[in-house]
């Protein structure tokens, strides 16, 4: 679906749901199964648009366009579509209005007619709905399946996808009393929740999961109810209809920038290259800065815009993102290149030069910020498809799913300011696919790739005049997981926790020194293999200039480097000056008050990922109660490699005690069955106990086979830490996000 601003907002929706029109004339006569007119995202794949087609050219603000797809095997005269799914014509179409006895009720008041292309078109008397109660529900031969009527582009796709969403949320997961919440948000003009319908209706179609060719209607949403990605973010989604009105005003500014700081850490299965068909494949993305012109005159820098405006006497916040990232991978396969008879494990890596330039980069879209202090901001978020490759012989298609966004923000300075920093991470999946061009038109060919990621999104308030002079003499706390990929060797993980020093400023650079405690984790023949170490190493900063539409600034964007910044991609303009080089570490930002920074690692001694420091504390005291845990996992045995994606888990500190309880999403790639699964929900449970350093400083111990270290920050409400596990027959590491949601009370 290609999404435009209007789309977002709620000013818009608003105005469609008032809509009227003229009558339509029903019992319109029957045209073939022909669908030259309608747009169909199998045979058009575009960039700055998301998975799903829209065919809401030419409907008046009071009209939807019904598109039923089925399983092949229900259709196999349908016009084929993408997620091996049949477009058809239905035998009939019926709006009634439900509730979660799945009840019908024929109260709603709508005419029926066909388009010149044979699409029903439904034509609403007092506008299109935008609640879920109004259910449009189409038959085709034996199959009948059902869609809410409020998707927020009017273009109703009547499917697996679709039919999930009604059956599992209205008719199962909700109770009498939480679908009597949703609708008296929908009934209250004041209530922004109420337009969660349409998006939660519109982007369960951007999922990039296919359906079995041989399924009937049971078994295709018996394919959603087993994709742990999919189920838990209509779920996730279904739980945010329900926040109250009160949950919105919170950002006064009318924007807030922020510079970002991307990380995603993938497993998947490739296919592109043919001796090696099937391989899983690690990779990791890291955000980079984008030159748009020759002379270094423009970029494009990772950033995030929060935006909030009034309209129609109401608060609204909407979001974006634009993230350019570089790309690494590894293939880890089980196969006979030799044709020696004897297939072995081999490991063959795709460096930043192997993969063009990509975008990570969410539509806008409005957002809800939470009452409670400090404020969580939540989203069901779409990422645009974008194109690599287009003058060459292979064009890429890369898909990516939506997500569920819960992500923690400081509170305000004051109430001219928005947060100093957004901080989340959460799980996507998507594909690369084969594009052919036929005529200036992408079809889609070949998946070349299936790819799940654990993401990191550190978004970090854009500074004016950022001195790095200020931070001489200072004292961070630091985290860190890092990856490192080469030819004929296994993979390496690293996490790391430690202490970071500053010493004097020369200009806008500073030198500093690291000390950290390392536990890196790499396979050998018995599966996996943990190693402790130290480190004492070289981290120095450069202040980094941002060239913008309003000069050149200081805006809070850092380089980390040991030993050099390369110079020789900058222009005669900037001749030497090592602000606009490229750091040997890594690139990153830091929030105004220096407080709290974040770099991409890019480095030929720790490799590539994610470092996080928090300015040490002289009397930190941690906030006990609950906390939101999110962040990314590797395992590895044996016989597999394993993804974990902690997915908004619950972790409980308090008076020295520390509870984990939730869910882990895990990619599971089986080497010598070179198969990689599709992410599953596994639950994930310990108890221990934590200690704190005025300092800063935490770490949780006796949790199982579960270590953990990290920091606190000056607030006492964010905490970052590196997770371990050293007692086999399965080891991990990884890095955890965990931020405030509910402080513990008073004794």
């Amino acid at each position: 679906m290609r999404l435009t601003i209007p789309s977002i907002l709620a000013t818009s929706l608003l105005l469609s749901a008032c809509g009227g029109g003229d009558s339509a004339i029903d019992g319109a006569k029957d045209i073939p199964n022909r669908f030259g007119n309608t747009q169909n995202a199998l045979d058009d794949f575009s960039s700055g648009s998301t998975g799903d087609s829209s065919n809401a050219r030419g409907l008046e603000p009071n009209q939807v366009r019904v598109t039923m797809e089925l399983p092949a095997n229900l259709a196999p005269e349908g016009e084929q579509t993408r997620r091996n799914l049949r477009i058809v014509i239905p035998d009939q179409v019926r709006v009634y209005r439900t509730n979660t006895s799945e009840q019908k009720f024929d109260d709603v008041r709508y005419s029926t007619e066909k388009g010149t292309d044979g699409h029903f078109i439904l034509t609403f008397d007092n506008g299109v709905p935008i609640g879920p109660d109004v259910i449009i529900e189409a038959r085709y031969g034996t199959a009948t399946m059902t869609a809410l009527a409020a998707d927020a582009d009017r273009d109703v796709k009547v499917n697996p996808f679709s039919h999930y969403l009604v059956t599992e949320v209205l008719w199962r997961r909700y109770s009498t009393n939480e679908f009597q919440t949703v609708m008296a948000c929908v009934d209250n003009a004041s209530c922004l929740n109420k337009y969660v319908w349409g998006t939660l209706a519109d982007q369960v179609h951007d999922f990039e999961i296919d359906i079995p060719e041989n399924a009937n209607v049971t078994q295709a949403t018996s394919t959603l109810a087993d994709r742990a990605d999919f189920a838990s973010y209509v779920a996730d989604m279904a739980d945010y209809a329900l926040l109250g009105q009160a949950s919105s005003d919170r950002i006064s500014a009318s924007a807030a920038d922020y510079n970002s700081v991307f990380f995603g850490l993938e497993l998947g299965q490739t296919f592109r290259e043919s001796d090696v068909a099937g391989a899983g494949q690690w990779g990791v993305r890291m955000a980079q800065e984008e030159r748009l012109t020759n002379d270094n005159s423009a970029f494009l820098y990772p950033a995030l815009t929060l935006t909030s405006f009034d309209a129609f006497s109401l608060n609204v916040t909407s979001l974006a993102t634009d993230i350019p990232y570089d790309r690494q991978t590894q293939l880890h396969g089980f196969f006979d290149l030799t044709e020696s008879g004897i297939s072995e494990q081999v490991f063959f890596e795709r460096g930043t030069e192997t993969w063009e330039r990509n975008s990570h980069s969410s539509a806008p879209g409005a957002a809800t910020l939470t009452t409670e202090t400090p404020a969580r901001l939540l989203a069901g978020r779409a990422l645009y498809q974008t194109i690599t490759n287009r003058n060459s012989s292979l064009i890429n298609g890369w898909t990516r799913n939506p997500y569920y966004l819960d992500a923690f923000t400081s509170e305000p300075v004051d109430e001219q300011s928005g947060p100093d920093r957004v901080l989340a991470s959460y799980f996507t999946g998507g594909k690369a696919i084969a594009l052919e061009d036929d005529n200036g038109k992408l079809k889609r060919r070949d998946t070349l790739e299936n790819h799940y990621l654990s993401v990191f999104e550190l978004h970090l308030q854009r500074a004016e005049e950022f001195q790095v002079s200020d931070m001489a003499g200072q004292a961070y706390n630091v985290t860190y997981l890092a990856t490192r990929f080469a030819n004929e060797a296994p993979a390496t993980f690293e996490t790391g926790h430690g202490q970071w020093t500053f010493g004097s400023a020369s200009d806008q650079t500073l030198n500093g020194t690291a000390n950290v405690a390392q536990f890196t984790l790499t396979r050998d023949i018995s599966g996996g293999d943990a190693t402790l170490d130290t480190s004492n190493d070289i981290w120095n900063l450069v202040n980094r200039k941002s060239r913008l539409s309003t000069g050149t600034a200081a805006i809070g964007r850092l380089g980390l480097y040991r030993n050099d910044i390369d110079i020789s991609q900058q222009s005669d303009e900037t001749g030497d000056d090592p602000n606009f080089g490229n750091p040997d570490m890594g690139l990153g930002a830091a929030t105004p008050n220096q407080e709290l920074m974040a770099f991409n690692l890019n480095d030929g001694t720790l490799g590539s990922g994610l470092l996080v420091a928090g300015k040490t504390l002289t009397n930190g005291a941690l906030t006990e109660g609950a906390y939101r845990l999110q962040g990314a996992i590797v395992g590895v045995t044996q016989e597999e490699n394993r993804l974990y994606h902690v997915n908004n888990a619950r972790l409980t500190l308090a008076n020295s005690s520390a509870s984990f309880e939730g869910v882990t999403m895990m990619v599971n790639h089986l080497i010598e069955d070179n198969e990689v699964e599709a992410p599953e929900e596994l639950p994930m449970q310990f108890n221990g106990s934590f200690t704190t350093t005025s300092e800063g400083g935490i770490s949780i111990t006796g949790a199982g086979e579960y270590e953990m270290h990290g920091f606190y920050t000056g607030a006492g409400n964010q905490i970052f830490l590196v997770i371990s596990d050293s007692t086999g027959p399965e080891m991990k590491t990884g890095l955890l996000l965990a931020t405030l949601i509910e402080e513990s009370p008073e004794p």
